[in-house]
């Protein structure tokens, strides 16, 4: 699965938990300062990443991640763990 691809469905992903339209969500965007993310939809948004790559993450190291960008970065480096 290539980048374009993982940014896509993070992105959908995000838009469901939030409930925001799709073009308020860049790959700058940063979870707390630009998309308003509180704890409980932190949780939420990486329930919902785990249920849409079929992924069990590290909670502790995913509420590290802080915009859309390291998001993709991060499960794409899961995904590519898994394969190996």
């Amino acid at each position: 699965m290539d980048e374009r691809e993982i940014q896509q469905r993070i992105v959908k992903v995000i838009c469901q938990v939030l409930n925001l339209p799709p073009e308020k969500v860049t790959r700058r965007s940063n979870f707390i300062f630009d998309l308003g993310v509180e704890s409980t939809e932190s949780i939420a948004l990486m329930t919902g990443f785990e249920r849409e790559f079929g992924i069990e993450m590290e909670h502790e190291d995913a509420l590290q991640v802080q915009t859309v960008s390291e998001a993709v970065d991060f499960i794409r480096k899961y995904l590519q763990r898994q394969v190996s």
